[in-house]
């Protein structure tokens, strides 16, 4: 059914899977519809109570396909891409069901943001988490801001978007970032583990808590997601950008001109 992504169910618990592995599953166009396309066919199923994100491969998201961006031969069209990010982070936020995010090796950029949209983040040890969209002259997508802010307020999302920095999982983690750190090469168990346990829960009274805390905050999520659509088109056309993508490609440290 799709290209891009496994999405599997047994039972209670569906799985999903990133599977660009080779591009250490940076999403494309193609992944972004998918993923939309994914969590929408999930709102209304009655039956799966949680659902589990990964990546195969050594890493789970590299973000945005970045060679993608920069390919002449085959643009993405930024309109289409943010409407499916868009799509995906609405319907993933607005899921009724219970998801957890099991990250190894990295998450960055809108992969980061994917994992922040999950109401539990699993962080191998040795895992590294970037709100890197700064370094290509980019504001953060997919709810972004609105997740950071969820996570550690306004100030100190505003901090960490213009850094850019690249946080190791036990900084993240004392930052509010990951709910639960564990040992390399264990995201996947550890996240079997919690999906076991949590089949033993109340879950129905947790998933009413989750649409009372979420329903309330939908408005402010589509007025963010307008705004960083509105904000990433434009910034797609200034000179920092195609700097931040040409020193990303030649492997250099870019030079902006706040232009």
């Amino acid at each position: 059914m799709f290209q891009t992504i496994i999405l599997t169910k047994n039972g209670r618990h569906a799985s999903l899977t990133l599977n660009r592995p080779e591009s250490m599953n940076a999403m494309d166009d193609i992944m972004m519809a998918e993923l939309a396309a994914a969590f929408e066919s999930l709102k209304d199923d009655q039956d799966v109570q949680l659902l589990t994100i990964r990546g195969a491969g050594r890493t789970f998201s590299a973000g945005g396909d970045i060679k993608k961006m920069a390919d002449p031969a085959s643009p993405m069209d930024m309109t289409d891409v943010m409407k499916s990010i868009t799509r995906l982070s609405r319907a993933l936020y607005l899921l009724p069901q219970i998801t957890i995010a099991a990250v190894h090796g990295s998450a960055a950029g809108l992969g980061f943001t994917l994992a922040l949209a999950c109401d539990i983040i699993i962080a191998e040890e040795d895992s590294k988490l970037a709100m890197n969209f700064i370094g290509i002259g980019l504001v953060p997508d997919g709810g972004g801001h609105f997740y950071l802010k969820e996570r550690i307020g306004a100030a100190n999302a505003k901090k960490m978007i213009w850094a850019g920095d690249v946080l190791d999982a036990k900084t993240a983690k004392a930052a509010g970032l990951v709910d639960e750190l564990v040992p390399s090469g264990q995201s996947g168990q550890a996240a079997t583990h919690l999906v076991s346990s949590l089949l033993k829960s109340p879950l129905s009274a947790m998933m009413a808590t989750k649409r009372i805390l979420h329903g309330s905050n939908e408005a402010e999520l589509t007025d963010i997601l307008d705004r960083e659509a509105a904000a990433q088109i434009a910034m797609r056309q200034t000179a920092d950008h195609m700097e931040g993508i040409r020193s990303f490609i030649e492997k250099r440290k870019p030079v902006f001109e706040g232009k």
